[in-house]
Parts: structure tokens; C-alpha cells; sequence
């Protein structure tokens, strides 16, 4: 099975003044972390809502600091399950978001035709199997 991903991520960011400032700087912070390993992790502005439905900014400012909430977007093939999914998705963002907050917002399963040219196999099977 192949799922898509997406891990959200708080991302802090210092010395801005303002929330558009805010999340351009933490989506160019959070491009260099992931490139040239990650490159195919797609970068989306994350929605947020309050508990009764009203609409949130995307970027936290106090003291000229912030905390930007970001979607991170990224394909995981040959898993048995959605959960496990989740977990290498984690796992392979974590490792290039040192002390950046994560959690998994959504896995949907996906078909071929879904499946985007640009992702590179992730396989959770056997190391030593081909991925061919």
C-alpha cells in the first residue's frame, strides 16, 4: 500500500515583527533543512482553527518571536498500514527538523494515477530487497 502524508510542524522562527514575514522566513528555514535529501517533502502554509471554528493566523508572535505552523506533504510506499505511514513520515522529516515539533495530521491511502512523478521510492520493506 502507498499512502501520502501530512506531518505538521511548528516551526520557530526569531527577530520578526510581523506573521507575513513570519512564515516566509520559516518556509525558506524549513526548505534548507529538508534540501537536497528531503526535496520531494512538499511545503504548504498550515491551516489552523480554534475550537469553535473560527479561523486562526498561521504564525504565533510574542517578544518578536514566532511559531509558524507548517504542512509538510510527502509520499511513503510499500507500508501495511496506514500508522505505519505515519511513522516513517516522522521519522525521515524529524531527522532533518532537529528540535522542531511534528505530529501527523492525515495518511490517505493512494493509487498510481495519484502517485507524483517527482517522489522518490521510500520503501519500509526488507533493506536488502531491490526497489525495482
Amino acid at each position: 500500500m502507498d499512502c501520502r502524508v501530512v506531518v505538521e510542524a511548528g516551526v520557530p522562527v526569531y527577530d520578526v515583527d510581523a506573521p507575513d514575514e513570519a512564515i516566509r522566513i520559516a518556509v525558506s528555514k524549513t526548505g534548507e533543512m529538508l534540501n537536497p535529501d528531503l526535496n520531494y517533502v512538499e511545503i504548504d502554509v498550515g491551516e489552523r482553527t480554534s475550537p469553535e471554528g473560527e479561523e486562526l493566523p498561521s504564525a504565533f508572535i510574542a517578544a518578536d518571536e514566532a511559531l509558524v505552523a507548517l504542512e509538510l506533504r510527502m509520499d511513503v510506499f510499500n507500508v501495511d498500514r496506514a500508522e505505519h505511514a505515519g511513522r516513517i513520515a516522522r521519522k525521515e522529516i524529524g531527522q532533518r527538523l532537529r528540535n522542531v515539533p511534528l505530529e501527523v495530521l492525515d495518511v490517505v491511502e493512494i493509487t498510481g494515477e495519484d502517485v507524483e512523478s517527482k517522489s522518490p521510492p521510500t520503501n519500509a520493506g526488507d533493506p536488502h530487497e531491490d526497489p525495482e
